[in-house]
């Protein structure tokens, strides 16, 4: 599904992704930690296509195709969708409206007319009761006066309209409380199938225990210097980061 090759990037000529090499297939959740300032968002940010991110070495493939030279659109309409830390608000723009157009725009890249409205209307509203999200919502401007938890939850709903093959959630458990946090993991493993892939970027691993990773990769200073199952999340948990700091010479 998503293939990295020694991926080196950074902002404003400062090296930050210093060599990542990661593979995750289909129908896996792999969860990225890391202490703050180890390169977890730039990496979110990289795969994605963030225009400010220059990668200066490497290799990101998605489905065997090189992803570096397409835009943040054409890799949304391939299929990568990610989950920002914190979502825009657009004043006088409904979530469905939001969305009809998010969807028909993909549609439109691979060559297909819109979505029927009526077809659009099922599985809107099939998706925001998988998310347990009241009808209201859904007319309300798109994230304006949202909490924090609605704007994950919405963020959520996005990506179970969208479908996509690889899903980057960064740090959205960043502000939730545990109400917040069980209702958008609940909303992810419903959606997760053995035709689209998740990767999780977290400092905490409370997320964890809501949304079970197949792998655990540990990111410091723009590297990865530990890979393991869940039982890593609940050793860096106990012990913290600066017993591998130590480990690794970080």
């Amino acid at each position: 599904m998503l293939s990295i090759k020694d991926l080196h990037a950074g902002i404003d000529e400062k090296d930050i992704l210093k060599g990542i090499n990661l593979d995750i297939k289909a129908g896996e959740v792999h969860a990225i930690m890391g202490p703050n300032g180890s390169g977890k968002s730039t990496l979110a940010s990289a795969i994605a296509g963030k225009e400010e991110y220059e990668v200066s070495k490497g290799d990101i493939e998605l489905e065997g195709e090189s992803i570096l030279e397409m835009d943040p659109e054409e890799r949304a309409h391939n299929g990568v969708f990610l989950s920002f830390q914190y979502p825009v608000e657009i004043p006088g723009v409904s979530v469905t409206n939001f969305i009809k157009t998010a969807i028909n725009q993909t549609r439109k890249a691979k060559g297909l007319e819109d979505m029927p409205a009526g077809e659009m209307l099922k599985k809107i509203r099939e998706k925001a009761e998988l998310l347990e999200m009241d009808r209201k919502f859904l007319s309300r401007s798109l994230n304006v006066g949202f909490s924090g938890g609605e704007k994950k939850r919405n963020e959520i709903f996005q990506m179970a309209m969208l479908e996509p093959k690889l899903a980057i959630l960064d740090e959205t458990d960043s502000g939730l409380d545990i109400d917040a946090l069980r209702i958008v993991a609940n909303g992810v493993n419903k959606l997760k199938s053995k035709d689209n892939a998740v990767l999780v970027i977290t400092h905490y691993q409370r997320l964890l225990e809501y949304i079970v990773p197949d792998y655990v990769h540990v990111l410091m200073d723009g590297k990865i210097v530990r890979s393991g199952g869940k039982e890593l999340a609940l050793e860096l948990e106990e012990k913290g980061y600066d017993w591998l700091k130590e480990e690794v010479g970080a």
